[in-house]
Protein backbone atom coordinates (compact mmCIF):
# COMPACT_ATOMS: atom_id res chain seq x y z
CA UNK A 1 0.00 0.00 0.00
CA UNK A 2 1.61 3.15 -1.25
CA UNK A 3 0.54 6.81 0.52
CA UNK A 4 -0.64 8.76 -1.85
CA UNK A 5 1.16 12.19 -2.46
CA UNK A 6 -0.39 15.78 -1.00
CA UNK A 7 -0.70 18.40 -3.74
CA UNK A 8 -0.37 21.47 -2.64
CA UNK A 9 -4.00 23.27 -3.13
CA UNK A 10 -4.20 27.26 -3.14
CA UNK A 11 -5.71 28.81 -0.39
CA UNK A 12 -9.28 30.64 -0.24
CA UNK A 13 -9.82 34.40 -0.60
CA UNK A 14 -9.98 34.35 3.35
CA UNK A 15 -7.18 32.25 3.96
CA UNK A 16 -4.94 34.87 1.89
CA UNK A 17 -6.58 37.70 3.26
CA UNK A 18 -5.80 36.27 6.91
CA UNK A 19 -2.37 35.84 6.07
CA UNK A 20 -2.17 39.37 4.55
CA UNK A 21 -3.66 40.85 7.87
CA UNK A 22 -0.38 38.83 9.56
CA UNK A 23 1.98 40.09 7.24
CA UNK A 24 0.77 43.70 8.10
CA UNK A 25 0.96 43.23 11.57
CA UNK A 26 4.31 41.86 12.10
CA UNK A 27 4.88 44.75 9.25
CA UNK A 28 4.11 47.31 11.69
CA UNK A 29 6.81 46.57 14.00
CA UNK A 30 9.07 47.06 11.40
CA UNK A 31 7.98 50.42 9.47
CA UNK A 32 7.30 53.70 11.38
CA UNK A 33 4.36 55.27 11.59
CA UNK A 34 4.17 58.29 9.88
CA UNK A 35 1.18 60.46 8.25
CA UNK A 36 0.55 63.19 5.61
CA UNK A 37 -1.34 66.20 5.78
CA UNK A 38 -4.37 66.34 4.65
CA UNK A 39 -7.45 68.05 3.47
CA UNK A 40 -11.00 67.90 3.75
CA UNK A 41 -13.69 70.17 1.95
CA UNK A 42 -16.74 71.58 3.63
CA UNK A 43 -19.85 71.57 1.81
CA UNK A 44 -21.64 73.63 4.58
CA UNK A 45 -18.88 76.30 4.98
CA UNK A 46 -17.67 76.01 1.63
CA UNK A 47 -13.86 76.30 2.93
CA UNK A 48 -11.31 73.42 3.76
CA UNK A 49 -10.23 71.68 7.41
CA UNK A 50 -6.48 71.47 6.96
CA UNK A 51 -5.08 68.47 9.20
CA UNK A 52 -1.23 68.32 9.81
CA UNK A 53 0.39 65.18 10.66
CA UNK A 54 0.15 65.41 14.45
CA UNK A 55 -3.64 65.82 14.30
CA UNK A 56 -3.62 69.76 14.47
CA UNK A 57 -6.50 71.46 12.55
CA UNK A 58 -6.74 74.77 10.64
CA UNK A 59 -8.96 75.81 8.15
CA UNK A 60 -8.32 77.20 4.21
CA UNK A 61 -10.63 79.52 1.55
CA UNK A 62 -12.64 76.61 -0.33
CA UNK A 63 -10.88 77.93 -3.95
CA UNK A 64 -8.87 76.44 -6.55
CA UNK A 65 -5.87 78.08 -5.55
CA UNK A 66 -5.79 76.55 -2.10
CA UNK A 67 -5.39 72.95 -3.72
CA UNK A 68 -2.73 74.93 -5.83
CA UNK A 69 -0.84 76.11 -3.11
CA UNK A 70 -0.97 72.31 -1.27
CA UNK A 71 -0.30 71.06 -4.61
CA UNK A 72 -3.70 68.96 -5.17
CA UNK A 73 -4.08 68.27 -8.76
CA UNK A 74 -8.03 67.99 -8.56
CA UNK A 75 -10.34 70.26 -9.82
CA UNK A 76 -11.90 71.81 -7.35
CA UNK A 77 -15.79 71.61 -8.81
CA UNK A 78 -15.09 67.46 -7.76
CA UNK A 79 -15.14 68.71 -3.91
CA UNK A 80 -18.13 70.80 -4.36
CA UNK A 81 -20.61 68.52 -6.38
CA UNK A 82 -19.83 65.65 -3.65
CA UNK A 83 -17.55 63.42 -6.09
CA UNK A 84 -14.24 63.50 -3.61
CA UNK A 85 -15.77 63.46 -0.26
CA UNK A 86 -13.19 61.94 1.73
CA UNK A 87 -9.83 63.63 3.08
CA UNK A 88 -7.06 63.69 0.61
CA UNK A 89 -3.58 63.51 1.32
CA UNK A 90 -1.42 66.96 0.21
CA UNK A 91 2.27 66.05 -1.39
CA UNK A 92 5.53 66.57 0.65
CA UNK A 93 3.68 66.86 3.96
CA UNK A 94 4.54 62.91 5.05
CA UNK A 95 6.27 63.09 9.02
CA UNK A 96 7.34 60.31 11.07
CA UNK A 97 5.84 59.85 14.39
CA UNK A 98 6.35 58.23 17.20
CA UNK A 99 4.05 55.56 18.18
CA UNK A 100 4.07 53.07 21.09
CA UNK A 101 3.81 49.51 19.04
CA UNK A 102 1.68 47.01 20.98
CA UNK A 103 3.31 43.64 23.20
CA UNK A 104 2.44 40.41 22.10
CA UNK A 105 -1.12 40.18 24.21
CA UNK A 106 -1.57 43.59 22.53
CA UNK A 107 -0.68 42.22 19.06
CA UNK A 108 -2.95 38.99 19.42
CA UNK A 109 -6.55 41.21 20.55
CA UNK A 110 -5.42 43.61 17.63
CA UNK A 111 -5.56 41.02 15.18
CA UNK A 112 -8.75 39.20 16.54
CA UNK A 113 -10.44 42.54 16.40
CA UNK A 114 -9.60 43.82 13.26
CA UNK A 115 -11.95 41.71 11.03
CA UNK A 116 -15.02 42.12 13.82
CA UNK A 117 -14.26 46.08 13.62
CA UNK A 118 -14.15 45.54 9.84
CA UNK A 119 -17.50 43.67 9.85
CA UNK A 120 -18.88 47.00 12.46
CA UNK A 121 -17.37 49.31 9.71
CA UNK A 122 -18.90 47.54 6.57
CA UNK A 123 -22.32 46.58 7.39
CA UNK A 124 -23.71 48.85 5.07
CA UNK A 125 -21.85 47.39 1.91
CA UNK A 126 -22.26 43.97 3.68
CA UNK A 127 -26.21 44.67 3.76
CA UNK A 128 -26.57 45.49 -0.12
CA UNK A 129 -24.48 42.26 -0.80
CA UNK A 130 -26.75 40.00 1.08
CA UNK A 131 -30.36 41.45 -0.10
CA UNK A 132 -28.10 41.26 -3.91
CA UNK A 133 -28.06 37.75 -3.14
CA UNK A 134 -31.37 37.45 -2.02
CA UNK A 135 -32.72 38.76 -5.00
CA UNK A 136 -30.45 36.72 -7.77
CA UNK A 137 -31.30 33.74 -6.07
CA UNK A 138 -34.97 34.49 -6.26
CA UNK A 139 -34.56 35.12 -10.10
CA UNK A 140 -32.81 32.28 -10.78
CA UNK A 141 -35.70 30.02 -9.02
CA UNK A 142 -37.81 31.05 -11.18
CA UNK A 143 -35.96 30.38 -14.14
CA UNK A 144 -36.05 33.86 -15.24
CA UNK A 145 -32.30 34.26 -16.54
CA UNK A 146 -32.55 31.16 -17.58
CA UNK A 147 -35.65 31.13 -19.33
CA UNK A 148 -34.81 34.25 -21.01
CA UNK A 149 -30.92 32.38 -22.44
CA UNK A 150 -32.59 29.32 -23.51
CA UNK A 151 -35.53 30.89 -25.64
CA UNK A 152 -33.17 33.16 -27.17
CA UNK A 153 -30.95 30.47 -28.31
CA UNK A 154 -33.63 28.68 -29.31
CA UNK A 155 -35.03 31.24 -31.96
CA UNK A 156 -31.14 31.94 -33.15
CA UNK A 157 -31.07 28.07 -34.81
CA UNK A 158 -29.76 28.32 -37.53
CA UNK A 159 -27.50 31.30 -37.05
CA UNK A 160 -25.52 30.08 -34.82
CA UNK A 161 -22.70 32.86 -34.60
CA UNK A 162 -25.46 35.58 -33.45
CA UNK A 163 -25.96 33.03 -30.64
CA UNK A 164 -22.15 33.67 -29.49
CA UNK A 165 -22.70 37.66 -30.08
CA UNK A 166 -25.71 37.52 -27.84
CA UNK A 167 -24.79 35.36 -25.33
CA UNK A 168 -21.53 36.85 -24.70
CA UNK A 169 -23.34 40.54 -24.77
CA UNK A 170 -25.91 39.48 -22.30
CA UNK A 171 -23.82 38.00 -19.58
CA UNK A 172 -21.30 40.97 -20.36
CA UNK A 173 -24.10 43.06 -19.67
CA UNK A 174 -24.81 41.23 -16.55
CA UNK A 175 -20.97 41.48 -15.39
CA UNK A 176 -20.79 44.99 -15.54
CA UNK A 177 -23.77 45.63 -14.18
CA UNK A 178 -24.15 43.45 -10.95
CA UNK A 179 -21.15 41.14 -11.25
CA UNK A 180 -22.69 38.80 -12.79
CA UNK A 181 -20.35 35.81 -12.43
CA UNK A 182 -21.77 32.57 -10.18
CA UNK A 183 -24.70 32.41 -11.16
CA UNK A 184 -23.48 31.46 -14.82
CA UNK A 185 -23.10 28.07 -13.46
CA UNK A 186 -26.69 27.64 -14.33
CA UNK A 187 -26.20 28.15 -17.89
CA UNK A 188 -24.08 25.65 -19.02
CA UNK A 189 -26.43 22.54 -19.19
CA UNK A 190 -29.10 24.28 -21.02
CA UNK A 191 -26.71 26.04 -22.98
CA UNK A 192 -23.56 23.28 -24.11
CA UNK A 193 -26.05 21.53 -25.99
CA UNK A 194 -27.21 24.10 -27.83
CA UNK A 195 -23.86 25.07 -28.88
CA UNK A 196 -22.71 21.35 -29.57
CA UNK A 197 -25.78 20.26 -31.55
CA UNK A 198 -25.04 23.37 -33.62
CA UNK A 199 -21.90 22.36 -34.91
CA UNK A 200 -19.30 24.06 -32.57
CA UNK A 201 -17.34 22.08 -29.15
CA UNK A 202 -17.55 22.54 -25.42
CA UNK A 203 -15.13 25.07 -25.65
CA UNK A 204 -17.28 27.64 -27.18
CA UNK A 205 -19.65 27.58 -25.12
CA UNK A 206 -17.52 27.85 -22.05
CA UNK A 207 -15.62 30.83 -24.14
CA UNK A 208 -19.09 32.42 -24.79
CA UNK A 209 -20.37 32.29 -21.22
CA UNK A 210 -17.12 32.90 -19.03
CA UNK A 211 -15.66 35.38 -21.84
CA UNK A 212 -18.63 37.24 -21.10
CA UNK A 213 -19.01 37.34 -17.45
CA UNK A 214 -15.34 37.72 -16.87
CA UNK A 215 -15.05 40.39 -19.82
CA UNK A 216 -18.34 42.45 -18.25
CA UNK A 217 -17.02 42.36 -14.80
CA UNK A 218 -13.47 43.36 -15.66
CA UNK A 219 -15.25 46.64 -17.58
CA UNK A 220 -17.35 46.93 -14.78
CA UNK A 221 -19.54 50.49 -15.00
CA UNK A 222 -22.26 50.01 -12.12
CA UNK A 223 -20.92 47.03 -10.50
CA UNK A 224 -21.44 47.27 -6.90
CA UNK A 225 -18.92 44.90 -6.05
CA UNK A 226 -16.02 46.23 -7.65
CA UNK A 227 -16.30 50.04 -9.13
CA UNK A 228 -19.00 51.14 -6.81
CA UNK A 229 -16.77 49.77 -3.90
CA UNK A 230 -13.52 51.01 -5.12
CA UNK A 231 -15.15 54.13 -6.28
CA UNK A 232 -16.40 54.57 -2.65
CA UNK A 233 -13.15 53.37 -1.14
CA UNK A 234 -11.29 55.98 -3.06
CA UNK A 235 -13.49 58.82 -2.44
CA UNK A 236 -14.75 59.71 -5.81
CA UNK A 237 -18.17 58.94 -7.00
CA UNK A 238 -18.11 55.67 -9.16
CA UNK A 239 -19.38 57.36 -12.37
CA UNK A 240 -15.92 59.23 -12.59
CA UNK A 241 -14.06 57.61 -15.45
CA UNK A 242 -17.47 55.94 -16.67
CA UNK A 243 -17.08 57.16 -20.21
CA UNK A 244 -13.60 55.01 -20.38
CA UNK A 245 -14.98 52.18 -18.88
CA UNK A 246 -17.89 52.02 -21.37
CA UNK A 247 -15.11 52.02 -24.40
CA UNK A 248 -13.37 49.07 -22.78
CA UNK A 249 -16.72 47.58 -22.04
CA UNK A 250 -17.71 47.66 -25.80
CA UNK A 251 -13.88 47.10 -27.44
CA UNK A 252 -13.49 44.27 -24.89
CA UNK A 253 -17.08 42.90 -25.29
CA UNK A 254 -16.62 42.81 -29.38
CA UNK A 255 -12.79 41.30 -28.87
CA UNK A 256 -14.36 38.43 -27.18
CA UNK A 257 -16.85 37.83 -29.31
CA UNK A 258 -14.60 37.72 -32.60
CA UNK A 259 -11.76 35.94 -31.49
CA UNK A 260 -14.93 33.20 -30.02
CA UNK A 261 -16.37 33.27 -33.48
CA UNK A 262 -12.98 33.05 -35.46
CA UNK A 263 -12.30 30.24 -33.05
CA UNK A 264 -15.64 28.37 -33.41
CA UNK A 265 -16.38 28.41 -37.09
CA UNK A 266 -12.69 26.82 -37.73
CA UNK A 267 -13.99 24.44 -35.20
CA UNK A 268 -17.57 23.90 -37.32
CA UNK A 269 -15.82 24.05 -40.78
CA UNK A 270 -12.85 21.40 -39.42
CA UNK A 271 -14.09 19.42 -36.17
CA UNK A 272 -9.89 18.15 -35.90
CA UNK A 273 -8.84 21.98 -35.43
CA UNK A 274 -10.82 21.37 -31.91
CA UNK A 275 -8.29 22.25 -28.90
CA UNK A 276 -10.38 19.34 -27.21
CA UNK A 277 -11.00 16.88 -30.07
CA UNK A 278 -9.52 14.07 -28.28
CA UNK A 279 -12.92 14.70 -26.38
CA UNK A 280 -15.54 15.19 -29.10
CA UNK A 281 -16.88 11.51 -28.68
CA UNK A 282 -17.04 12.06 -25.09
CA UNK A 283 -18.58 15.00 -24.53
CA UNK A 284 -20.90 14.90 -27.33
CA UNK A 285 -22.41 11.49 -25.41
CA UNK A 286 -22.04 13.32 -22.60
CA UNK A 287 -24.43 16.35 -23.66
CA UNK A 288 -26.10 15.35 -26.42
CA UNK A 289 -27.01 11.77 -25.90
CA UNK A 290 -29.91 12.17 -23.83
CA UNK A 291 -30.55 16.07 -24.59
CA UNK A 292 -33.44 17.49 -26.46
CA UNK A 293 -32.32 21.07 -27.25
CA UNK A 294 -35.59 22.20 -28.14
CA UNK A 295 -36.73 21.59 -24.47
CA UNK A 296 -35.97 25.21 -23.35
CA UNK A 297 -37.89 26.89 -20.33
CA UNK A 298 -40.88 29.35 -21.70
CA UNK A 299 -40.02 33.27 -21.83
CA UNK A 300 -43.14 33.90 -20.10
CA UNK A 301 -44.69 37.57 -19.25
CA UNK A 302 -43.46 37.23 -15.71
CA UNK A 303 -40.45 35.84 -16.51
CA UNK A 304 -39.84 39.04 -18.86
CA UNK A 305 -41.46 41.45 -15.89
CA UNK A 306 -39.12 40.48 -13.59
CA UNK A 307 -36.00 41.11 -15.26
CA UNK A 308 -37.19 44.54 -16.32
CA UNK A 309 -37.96 45.34 -13.01
CA UNK A 310 -34.57 43.79 -11.60
CA UNK A 311 -32.56 46.20 -14.18
CA UNK A 312 -34.64 49.14 -14.37
CA UNK A 313 -33.02 48.90 -10.35
CA UNK A 314 -29.77 49.24 -11.43
CA UNK A 315 -30.72 52.60 -13.72
CA UNK A 316 -32.44 53.83 -10.59
CA UNK A 317 -29.14 53.21 -8.48
CA UNK A 318 -27.24 54.93 -11.15
CA UNK A 319 -29.92 57.93 -11.09
CA UNK A 320 -29.54 58.43 -7.12
CA UNK A 321 -26.08 58.39 -6.91
CA UNK A 322 -25.38 60.64 -9.70
CA UNK A 323 -28.05 63.09 -8.61
CA UNK A 324 -29.41 62.40 -4.99
CA UNK A 325 -25.86 61.29 -3.49
CA UNK A 326 -27.44 58.24 -3.02
CA UNK A 327 -24.82 56.07 -0.43
CA UNK A 328 -25.18 52.11 0.30
CA UNK A 329 -28.00 52.73 2.78
CA UNK A 330 -30.39 53.95 0.30
CA UNK A 331 -29.12 51.74 -2.44
CA UNK A 332 -30.50 48.65 0.03
CA UNK A 333 -33.56 50.08 0.47
CA UNK A 334 -34.00 50.31 -3.35
CA UNK A 335 -33.50 46.58 -3.72
CA UNK A 336 -35.24 46.16 -0.93
CA UNK A 337 -38.38 47.35 -2.21
CA UNK A 338 -37.78 45.78 -5.32
CA UNK A 339 -37.60 42.20 -3.10
CA UNK A 340 -41.13 42.88 -1.96
CA UNK A 341 -42.19 43.88 -5.61
CA UNK A 342 -40.80 40.81 -6.83
CA UNK A 343 -42.51 39.02 -3.73
CA UNK A 344 -45.93 39.51 -5.15
CA UNK A 345 -45.15 38.55 -8.93
CA UNK A 346 -42.24 36.08 -9.03
CA UNK A 347 -45.23 33.55 -8.31
CA UNK A 348 -43.80 31.83 -5.68
CA UNK A 349 -45.18 30.75 -2.34
CA UNK A 350 -44.45 32.66 0.93
CA UNK A 351 -42.31 30.00 2.35
CA UNK A 352 -40.35 29.26 -0.91
CA UNK A 353 -39.82 32.64 -1.75
CA UNK A 354 -38.25 33.43 1.74
CA UNK A 355 -36.03 30.27 1.48
CA UNK A 356 -34.95 31.31 -1.90
CA UNK A 357 -33.61 34.37 -0.97
CA UNK A 358 -32.27 33.37 2.05
CA UNK A 359 -30.47 30.90 -0.30
CA UNK A 360 -28.97 33.22 -2.72
CA UNK A 361 -28.22 35.83 0.39
CA UNK A 362 -26.06 32.76 1.60
CA UNK A 363 -24.42 32.41 -1.44
CA UNK A 364 -22.99 35.65 -1.45
CA UNK A 365 -22.20 35.50 2.15
CA UNK A 366 -18.38 34.51 1.30
CA UNK A 367 -18.32 38.40 -0.49
CA UNK A 368 -19.64 39.94 2.98
CA UNK A 369 -17.22 37.87 4.70
CA UNK A 370 -14.16 38.38 2.34
CA UNK A 371 -15.06 42.55 2.31
CA UNK A 372 -14.95 42.36 6.46
CA UNK A 373 -11.69 41.07 6.69
CA UNK A 374 -10.34 42.96 4.18
CA UNK A 375 -10.95 46.24 5.50
CA UNK A 376 -9.94 44.57 8.74
CA UNK A 377 -6.07 45.31 7.07
CA UNK A 378 -6.90 48.45 6.59
CA UNK A 379 -8.21 49.27 10.28
CA UNK A 380 -4.61 47.90 11.26
CA UNK A 381 -2.68 49.92 8.97
CA UNK A 382 -4.83 53.09 10.37
CA UNK A 383 -4.04 51.87 13.75
CA UNK A 384 -0.65 51.30 13.11
CA UNK A 385 -0.80 54.82 10.72
CA UNK A 386 1.81 52.99 8.28
CA UNK A 387 -0.72 53.45 5.24
CA UNK A 388 0.82 56.33 5.02
CA UNK A 389 4.02 55.57 5.66
CA UNK A 390 3.61 52.75 2.71
CA UNK A 391 2.03 55.67 0.47
CA UNK A 392 5.23 57.40 0.93
CA UNK A 393 7.72 54.58 0.15
CA UNK A 394 5.38 53.88 -2.61
CA UNK A 395 5.02 57.17 -3.73
CA UNK A 396 8.53 57.88 -3.83
CA UNK A 397 9.12 55.32 -6.72
CA UNK A 398 6.38 56.56 -8.97
CA UNK A 399 6.10 60.70 -8.27
CA UNK A 400 8.59 61.31 -10.79
CA UNK A 401 7.36 59.16 -13.40
CA UNK A 402 4.56 60.20 -16.13
CA UNK A 403 1.37 59.73 -16.07
CA UNK A 404 1.25 56.92 -18.86
CA UNK A 405 4.28 55.15 -17.09
CA UNK A 406 1.95 55.48 -14.20
CA UNK A 407 -0.87 53.66 -15.13
CA UNK A 408 1.01 51.04 -16.37
CA UNK A 409 2.62 49.92 -13.80
CA UNK A 410 -0.42 50.44 -11.64
CA UNK A 411 -2.45 47.70 -14.16
CA UNK A 412 0.11 45.04 -13.85
CA UNK A 413 0.41 45.54 -9.95
CA UNK A 414 -3.74 45.13 -9.71
CA UNK A 415 -2.57 41.91 -12.08
CA UNK A 416 -0.54 40.51 -9.64
CA UNK A 417 -2.82 41.84 -6.53
CA UNK A 418 -5.82 40.43 -8.25
CA UNK A 419 -4.33 36.74 -8.29
CA UNK A 420 -3.85 36.62 -4.64
CA UNK A 421 -7.04 38.03 -3.78
CA UNK A 422 -9.72 37.53 -6.66
CA UNK A 423 -12.15 39.07 -4.70
CA UNK A 424 -12.99 42.01 -6.57
CA UNK A 425 -14.45 43.57 -3.33
CA UNK A 426 -12.22 42.55 -0.61
CA UNK A 427 -9.35 43.60 -3.09
CA UNK A 428 -11.41 47.59 -3.29
CA UNK A 429 -11.53 47.74 0.35
CA UNK A 430 -8.00 46.54 1.05
CA UNK A 431 -6.07 48.57 -1.99
CA UNK A 432 -7.66 51.89 -2.50
CA UNK A 433 -6.88 53.34 0.85
CA UNK A 434 -3.31 52.97 -0.15
CA UNK A 435 -3.62 53.13 -3.64
CA UNK A 436 -6.00 55.97 -4.86
CA UNK A 437 -3.83 58.65 -3.33
CA UNK A 438 -1.26 57.85 -5.56
CA UNK A 439 -2.31 59.10 -8.27
CA UNK A 440 -2.92 62.91 -6.40
CA UNK A 441 1.16 62.19 -6.09
CA UNK A 442 1.50 62.04 -9.82
CA UNK A 443 -1.60 64.21 -10.65
CA UNK A 444 -3.60 61.73 -12.29
CA UNK A 445 -7.31 61.49 -11.58
CA UNK A 446 -8.18 58.65 -8.80
CA UNK A 447 -10.31 57.45 -11.71
CA UNK A 448 -7.54 56.21 -13.37
CA UNK A 449 -6.76 54.10 -10.50
CA UNK A 450 -10.02 52.73 -10.10
CA UNK A 451 -9.90 51.80 -13.93
CA UNK A 452 -6.01 50.09 -13.49
CA UNK A 453 -7.81 48.13 -10.35
CA UNK A 454 -11.08 47.18 -12.63
CA UNK A 455 -8.75 46.13 -15.73
CA UNK A 456 -6.03 44.34 -14.25
CA UNK A 457 -8.01 42.10 -11.39
CA UNK A 458 -10.28 41.53 -14.06
CA UNK A 459 -7.77 40.50 -16.81
CA UNK A 460 -6.67 38.08 -14.33
CA UNK A 461 -9.88 36.20 -13.69
CA UNK A 462 -9.64 34.86 -16.93
CA UNK A 463 -7.10 32.39 -15.64
CA UNK A 464 -6.81 32.84 -11.88
CA UNK A 465 -7.25 28.96 -10.75
CA UNK A 466 -8.66 30.74 -7.12
CA UNK A 467 -11.65 32.63 -9.49
CA UNK A 468 -14.39 31.00 -11.21
CA UNK A 469 -12.42 29.63 -14.06
CA UNK A 470 -11.64 25.67 -12.75
CA UNK A 471 -15.94 25.31 -11.50
CA UNK A 472 -16.84 26.27 -14.99
CA UNK A 473 -13.98 24.25 -16.60
CA UNK A 474 -15.57 21.50 -14.86
CA UNK A 475 -19.11 22.04 -15.30
CA UNK A 476 -17.92 21.28 -19.55
CA UNK A 477 -15.13 18.72 -19.04
CA UNK A 478 -12.32 20.70 -20.16
CA UNK A 479 -9.11 21.05 -18.38
CA UNK A 480 -7.06 24.04 -17.35
CA UNK A 481 -3.94 23.65 -19.84
CA UNK A 482 -6.46 23.62 -23.40
CA UNK A 483 -8.18 27.22 -21.78
CA UNK A 484 -5.21 28.08 -21.24
CA UNK A 485 -4.02 27.62 -24.73
CA UNK A 486 -7.11 28.65 -26.27
CA UNK A 487 -7.27 32.05 -24.02
CA UNK A 488 -3.92 33.53 -23.46
CA UNK A 489 -3.31 35.27 -26.97
CA UNK A 490 -6.41 37.29 -26.08
CA UNK A 491 -5.49 37.95 -22.84
CA UNK A 492 -2.54 40.13 -24.54
CA UNK A 493 -5.34 41.59 -26.99
CA UNK A 494 -7.27 42.80 -24.39
CA UNK A 495 -4.20 43.44 -21.49
CA UNK A 496 -3.04 45.80 -25.10
CA UNK A 497 -6.01 47.77 -25.12
CA UNK A 498 -6.03 48.04 -21.01
CA UNK A 499 -3.18 50.00 -21.28
CA UNK A 500 -3.42 52.11 -24.36
CA UNK A 501 -6.73 53.16 -22.72
CA UNK A 502 -5.10 53.56 -19.37
CA UNK A 503 -2.56 55.70 -21.33
CA UNK A 504 -5.77 57.77 -22.68
CA UNK A 505 -7.46 58.40 -19.33
CA UNK A 506 -4.43 60.14 -17.69
CA UNK A 507 -4.94 63.44 -20.55
CA UNK A 508 -8.62 63.39 -19.71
Amino acid sequence: MTDKKKHFTFPSAYTVILLVLLAVMILTYFMPAGKYASLQYNTTQENFTVVAPNGHESTAPGTQATLKKYHVNTDLAKFKDGSVYKPVAIPNTYQKLNQHKPNLFGAIKQFLNAPIQGLSETIDIITFVLILGGIVGVVNKTGAFAAGMAALSKRLKGKEAWLIVIVTSLIALGGTTFGLAEETIAFYPILVPIFMAAGYDALVAIAAIYLGSSIGTMASTVNPFSVVIASNTAGISFTDGMGLRLVMLILGTLICIFYTIRYAEKVKQDPSQSLIYNQKAELEKHFLGNSDVNEVPRFDFRKKLMLIIFAAGFVIMVFGVKEWGWLFNEISSLFLAITFILAFISGLSEKDFVSEFVAGASDLLGVALVIALARGVTIIMEQAQISDTLLYWLSSGVSHMSGVIFSTVMFFVFILLGFFIPSSSGLAVLSMPVMAPLADVVGVNRDVIISAYNWGQGIMSFITPTGLVLASLAMVHVTFDKWLKFVWPLMAIIGLLAIILLGVSVYL
